[in-house]
């Protein structure tokens, strides 16, 4: 058996070929995966920590649906001490 013909006949140069496409596509792999976690855990900064509602997102959500009046969120912002 000839170790060219499984290389499309370019023997040592194949090889070196398919070895650095191959770790080319594993380093590819791994950069996707820190990208997508990265996006994934900058949508929620703000939201969440340690997936907990923070208390200054439940008192804006409030103010908006107009559960609350302004005096009120001021007041619970200025209790957080956000405010």
């Amino acid at each position: 058996m000839m170790m060219g013909y499984w290389y499309g006949g370019l023997g040592w140069i194949g090889m070196v070929i398919n070895l650095v496409i191959s770790v080319a596509l594993i380093i590819g792999v791994v950069f996707l995966v820190i990208w997508i976690v990265k996006r994934l855990s900058n949508n929620n900064s703000g939201r969440t920590l340690n997936n907990v509602v923070l208390p200054v997102e439940i008192a804006k959500e409030r103010y908006a649906k107009g559960e609350i009046t302004r005096e009120e969120y001021q007041k619970l912002l200025a209790d957080l001490g956000t405010g």
